[in-house]
Formats: C-alpha cells, structure tokens, sequence
C-alpha cells in the first residue's frame, strides 16, 4: 500500500471520485505520447547442454527466468527489483530507461511495458534495444525469446508458473467463468500501443473507431496458427481464446457504441465486472466474484467484511478489465497477436496515424459509421478463423486497404517520417501473407511438419 494520504488511499464517497480519475488522464495534443507493450515466449535453445528439452519454456529456476530477471537487471544502476514475498518478479526502469518496466506473465513470457515516447521512431529505438539487452543474458542461460501469439508446441499442463499472486487467483478463478481463460494466461503474447486523449469527447471518438477497427488488427496480425504442434484450423488462435476466457470481462462493451457514452458509462461498466483481488497490508486477498458495485454501496459481502473501497482499489481493478480497448488513463489497443518487431511496430504506427491526427479521426469515424455495430461484433467472431479473408460487407481486404490509407495519412500529417513503419501492412492488405499464414506455409513446406523450427525462425 501507499503511504497514508496518498491518492491510493484515499476512500471513495462518490462514484463521480473514479469518473475524475479517467478524466484526469486528458492531455493536451503536444502532450500525447506512444507506450508500446509487447510480450515473448522464453524456449529453451537447442544446443543448450543443462539436459532441458529443447525449445521447452523456462521454468521459474536458478537457470531460467528468476536468473534471467537477475542477470539483466544487471547491478541495479538501471532497473529497481520488484518483489512478491520476497521473489524477484519484475523491474522498473531507472536513468535511461526511466518509464520502462519488465514483467512476468503467469508462464514466463517476458513483457516490456515501454516508456512514452513523442513518436515512432523512439518507440523503434526502445524496442531494438529491449531485444538486444535480453539476448546476451538470454543465451548464457541457453534460452531464447519469441514472440508469437499463442505458444505453438506447448500443452498448458506443460507450462511453468511463476510466483506472482494474483496469478494464483486468476489460476483458481478463471475456469469458474470459461473454459479458456487459463490458456489465456499461460499461453498467449500480445501487442498493445497506449494512447492518450485530449477530452471526454476526444476519448469517447478514439474508444469507438478504435474499438470497431479491432478484429481487423486481429486480422491482420494473426500469427497463432499452431495448437500443440499441430495446425487447428485457426490463424489467431490468441483471438480465439478470448471469445470464451471470461466474457463478463472482455471482448467489445456495448456500453462504448451507446449515445452518451463517456468516462460515467465506462466506470459503471466496470463497477459490474466481477473482482479479483484487493491489497492491504502488503498483501494480496482473494474476493475474485464479488462486486465493486455492491462494496461501494455497503451490501453485505464476506469476503470484503470490514474493508472500505480505496481509489488504490479502484485503480487496480480497472487493470483487471480486458476489453479489446481498455480504458484507464489512456487507451490501450489490445487486439493483436504478439509477431515480429516490424510487425509489432506495425501494430503501434497503425492507432498513431488513425488516432492522433484530427483530420483522420473523422474520416476514420466516417468510416465506421458505414456499417452496424453487429457488423464489427461480428468480425470478432470470424477473424480468428479466416484472418483477412473472413466476410465483411464489401470486403475485408478492402476495408483493410482504407484503414491502412487513412493511418498512412494520420502519419504524413505528423510530418516525421513514420509512415514507413505501415509498410507490412499495405503487403498484406495487397495480399501478401499474414505472418500465420506463412508460418503454415513453412510447416507444410520445409518445416516437412516440424513446428518446432518456428521457435529459431521467429526469435528476437
């Protein structure tokens, strides 16, 4: 907990306490940055002489992730431990990487959560160097890193656990609310780009076009076309995991489609998203189920007895919400398959240029506005499947082509140079492969049906 005083602590008396929260992340235009998170799986590498099994995930041991945590944190002099009861779970960057973080996912994989940067090309920057920190500690552990969107060789069973503890909460609450939430936590990487507003308008216009124009990021960079091994008929398996991982949490709110909609209608649709955990005293209690809303109203609930609802609280449960765009103090994309780093730069180049050019957002809006809300929900549920070929009126291909049109004149308007970063994706709009569908071709191809050659293929 924070010290006494501080915001975290501070009761809540009113609902309008957490809409002033969402609010207060408004910046002005010059003030908006880019914070670009992405995830990787850790596999041991085939020369490797420990006696692991190749291209198996690394455990939480002195010869994996725990002393690559310690490796690359290095003397200290750039990243600050941070600890759960005692073990090492992540970093928080110092000096140079002031802004940056290291986490753990719940099997191991290896996530960056990058600074604010004032454009793309520092985002590229971060990201090259990121991989290139983590390579030389990496290989002295036998181990390599890549980022694909769903482990491809792996069963769940098969997975490390690392020692975080909400991880242990969603571990005993996840199957209660759908069959693939734990696959979820153990076996898929992402991509997401963190991206600020001006106003509760600006914020409501971003949520929507953003929002709708998800599963054609999904499309787009489906790269999770294996499932243990073995090609299942899907090209972002990730995508398919959410679509029953806990729908009370995730997938696309109505609430943001409605007239009206703004910071009030967001809080009131997290309020009713079941809980996971709260903190105090250093520690982590386990309430996964019950009810913000109920606590904030003083209705009976035995696992909150004698706590009063905290802004600390409140924060930490935003970050407990999983819809394909989440709304904190900013917008985060979360549409994406993890995939190469020209491609994850991709994913960010393409919100920048749809999203922070004025002139853009409007014509983005406009073309939202040509087809339903049920179009867009209904894209979600086909995209997993049939990537850029899934039915969409006029043409998914087509639409992607407009899309990518509009973020390339979002990039030219900012006048620095970005648009080249949207190259993989005018290919593949084109026609060109998803990075799924040439993984497939390799598997049928070369590989002779050897999935684990994508592990060296795809390393960072």
């Amino acid at each position: 907990m924070s010290n006494p005083g501080d915001l975290n602590d501070t009761p809540i008396e009113s609902k309008a306490q957490l809409v002033t929260l969402l609010a207060d992340g408004a910046k002005p235009q010059a003030s908006w940055r880019i914070g670009t998170e992405h995830e990787k799986f850790g596999f041991v590498l085939p020369d490797d002489q420990s006696g692991r099994e190749a291209y198996s995930p690394p455990a939480y041991t002195p010869d994996g992730i725990e002393s690559l945590l310690h490796r690359f944190k290095g003397d200290g002099s750039a990243w600050e431990s941070i600890e759960d009861h005692g073990k090492l779970i992540g970093l928080k960057g110092q000096g140079a990487h002031k802004g940056e973080s290291v986490s753990l996912e719940p099997a191991g994989q290896f996530e960056l959560s990058g600074r604010p940067t004032a454009d793309l090309h520092e985002t590229k920057a971060e990201m090259d160097g990121h991989f290139a920190d983590l390579r030389a500690p990496a290989k002295a552990l036998g181990l390599g890193f890549a980022p694909l969107g769903f482990q491809p060789l792996w069963s769940r069973d098969a997975m490390p656990l690392m020692p975080k503890s909400r991880y242990a909460i969603m571990r005993r609450y996840m199957p209660q609310v759908g069959t693939l939430g734990l696959d979820m936590m153990t076996r898929t990487c992402t991509v997401q780009v963190n991206l600020d507003f001006g106003s509760e308008d600006d914020m409501a216009r971003k949520m929507r076009v953003s929002l709708a124009l998800q599963p054609i990021a999904t499309a787009l960079f489906a790269n999770s076309p294996f499932y243990e091994g073995k090609p299942n008929g899907l090209l972002s398996n990730r995508a398919h995991v959410w679509t029953d991982t806990d729908n009370a949490r995730s997938g696309m709110p109505a609430c943001c489609f409605e007239d009206g909609f703004g910071f009030e209608e967001y809080v009131d649709w997290v309020l009713d998203v079941p809980m996971y955990f709260v903190m105090r005293d250093g520690e982590i209690r386990d309430v996964a189920g019950a009810s913000f809303r109920d606590w904030l109203a003083g209705k009976a609930q035995p696992a909150l007895a004698g706590l009063t609802p905290t802004m600390g609280d409140f924060e930490d449960h935003l970050t407990t919400a999983f819809p394909d765009v989440r709304l904190k103090q900013f917008l985060e994309m979360r549409g994406a398959d993890a995939g190469s780093p020209a491609m994850m730069l991709a994913q960010s180049a393409l919100w920048v240029g749809l999203l922070y050019d004025p002139a853009t957002l409007a014509a983005a809006e406009a073309l939202v506005r040509e087809q339903g809300w049920a179009s867009y929900r209904a894209l979600r549920a086909a995209v997993p499947e049939k990537g850029m070929n899934a039915a969409f009126p006029g043409g998914l291909r087509a639409l992607a082509k407009r899309v990518i049109a509009l973020a390339e004149q979002g990039l030219v308007a900012r006048k620095l140079g970005e648009e080249i970063y949207l190259a993989p994706l005018k290919a593949i709009a084109d026609g060109a492969k998803t990075q799924a569908e040439h993984w497939l071709a390799r598997y049928h191809g070369d590989w002779q049906g050897d999935v684990r050659f994508i592990f060296n293929e795809a390393a960072i």
